[in-house]
C-alpha cells in the first residue's frame, strides 16, 4: 500500500489509493484499475479495458450484470418507493413471496426476507434453537456459512474462528461423506444440522446424496432440524433451482441470498410449517429486509431466471465448460482435479492459485475466484454463451500450461 505523501489529499488520490487507504483493511482488492461499468459477462475498468467476468460478482449476478429487466424493475420502483420498514405491508414485498414461493419445494410454507446470507444463516440457527429448545449443532469440515458470530460458529476454517474461538457457539464438525462420524455426532442433543449442497469456499466440492439423506434421516429420528445452505447452489446455479433438490432431501429450513436478486443484497430463510408455528413476533426482526427496492429485483430477477429456463440452460453450459476443460487441460501436470455442478466449476491446482488469477486477469482479460489456496474457481452468469465459454477455456489452458 502506498504511503500517503505530504500534500495528498483525497481529491489527488486515486480510486485504488483511496480505497487502500480508507477501506482496505479487511478486504484485499485485486488488480489496479477500479472496474466501473458492465454488461452481461462483460466488465469494463476507467481505462476502457474490457474484461470476461466469470465471477458474476461472487456469483450474485446470475443474470449477468445491468440485465435490462432489472434496470427497469429497480428504477421504476426508486420512482414509486425507496425505503419502507417491515412494520407495514408493501406490494412489491408480498409480490416477490409470491414468486418466490412458485419456485420452492412445496413444503416450505413460509419465508423470512433479510439483507444477506450471513443474515439467513444467523436466522436459520436461531429459528431451529428455538424449535427444538437446544442448543448443539452440527456442520461440516470444509463447510463455510459466514463469518458473524453465530454464523462463525458452524464454519469450519480455523483462520477465520481462532481469534473469536471464545465467543462461538460449540459446534460438531463432521467430515463430509464421512457416515460414521455423521451417525456419532447426531444425537437427541442436537439442534441443527447445516451444509452446503456443494461446498463453495473450500474448493467446490460436492456432498454425496447418501450422506445427505442419512443425515435428514438422523435428524428425524432424534429430533434435531436439517438446515440446507444454498446461498450459493441456489437460483440455478447447478442446473437447478435448488441444488439439494437433486439428492431428494427436504429439509427443515433453507438458507438463501447471492443470486436471489440478480446481484441486490438480499437473503431469505424458507421453513417448514412446524419451524414457523414454533416463532412469535418480535423473537426475531429487520429494517431492510425485504426493501421495496430488493423485492423489485428480486421479482425481476427470479421472472427471467424462469421465463428463460436459465437453471436448465446452466446445467447444459456446465457440461459444455466441464467438457471442454476437461480437454484442454484434463492431462495438465500442475491439474489435480476438475469438479463441479452446473455452473459452479473448480480447478484444483497441485500449485498456490493467486499468481494464475493474476495471470488471467493481467494478460488474458479474465476474471476468475480463488476457492482455499489452491482452487480456481469459477462462478458465470448464467447467460454466459459458449463462444465466451471458449474463450475462457482457452486462456485457462494457456496459463496453466
Amino acid at each position: 500500500m502506498r504511503e500517503r505523501q505530504a500534500g495528498d489529499t483525497l481529491s489527488t488520490m486515486s480510486t485504488p489509493e483511496i480505497e487502500r487507504e480508507l477501506g482496505g483493511i479487511l478486504i484485499p482488492r485485486r488488480g489496479n484499475r477500479p472496474m466501473v461499468r458492465g454488461e452481461g459477462c462483460w466488465l469494463w475498468d476507467d481505462q476502457d479495458r474490457r474484461y470476461l467476468d466469470l465471477t458474476s460478482a461472487h456469483g450474485t449476478a446470475p443474470l449477468g450484470h445491468s440485465h435490462p429487466a432489472l434496470v427497469r424493475a429497480i428504477s421504476e420502483q426508486a420512482e414509486r418507493l425507496i425505503a419502507l420498514s417491515s412494520s407495514f405491508f408493501n406490494d412489491s414485498r408480498a409480490a416477490v413471496l409470491a414468486e418466490l414461493a412458485k419456485h420452492l419445494p412445496q413444503h416450505f410454507a413460509h419465508i423470512f426476507l433479510c439483507n444477506s446470507g450471513t443474515e439467513a444463516v444467523e436466522a436459520a440457527l436461531k429459528f431451529a434453537t428455538l424449535t427444538t429448545g437446544r442448543s448443539g449443532w452440527v456442520a461440516l469440515k470444509r463447510g463455510f456459512h459466514g463469518r458473524s458470530l453465530g454464523a462463525l460458529g458452524v464454519t469450519w476454517s480455523t483462520r477465520f474462528r481462532k481469534p473469536f474461538a471464545e465467543l462461538l457457539h460449540p459446534t460438531t464438525f463432521v467430515t463430509p461423506n464421512d457416515l460414521d462420524e455423521l451417525e456419532r455426532a447426531i444425537t437427541a442433543e442436537t439442534s441443527a444440522f447445516i451444509a452446503e449442497p456443494v461446498q463453495g469456499e473450500s474448493g467446490v466440492l460436492p456432498v454425496q446424496a447418501e450422506f445427505l439423506c442419512r443425515a435428514q434421516e438422523l435428524c428425524k429420528h432424534h429430533g434435531a432440524l436439517f438446515v440446507a445452505d444454498e446461498i450459493q447452489t441456489g437460483f440455478g446455479r447447478t442446473g437447478s433451482w435448488f441444488a439439494h433438490t437433486e439428492s431428494g432431501i427436504e429439509p427443515d429450513l433453507m438458507v438463501l441470498a447471492k443470486g436471489i436478486a440478480g446481484g441486490f443484497p438480499m437473503g431469505a430463510v424458507a421453513m417448514s410449517k412446524p419451524v414457523a408455528e414454533a416463532l412469535r413476533p418480535g423473537l426475531h426482526g429487520t429494517t431492510f429486509g425485504g426493501g421495496p427496492l430488493a423485492s423489485s429485483a428480486a421479482i425481476a430477477t427470479l421472472q427471467t431466471l424462469a421465463e428463460e429456463d436459465l437453471p436448465a440452460v446452466a446445467g447444459e453450459q456446465g457440461n459444455y465448460l466441464l467438457g471442454e476443460l476437461g480437454n484442454a487441460i484434463g492431462d495438465y501436470t500442475l491439474v489435480r482435479e476438475l469438479r463441479g455442478r452446473g455452473l459452479m466449476v473448480g480447478i484444483e491446482l497441485r500449485k498456490k492459485v493467486a499468481p494464475f488469477l493474476s495471470q488471467l486477469m493481467e494478460e488474458h482479460n479474465l476474471l476468475a475466484l480463488p476457492a482455499g489456496p489452491t482452487v480456481l474457481r469459477l462462478l458465470p452468469a448464467l447467460i454466459v454463451t459458449r463462444e465466451q465459454i471458449d474463450q475462457a477455456v482457452k486462456a485457462i489452458a494457456a496459463v496453466l500450461e
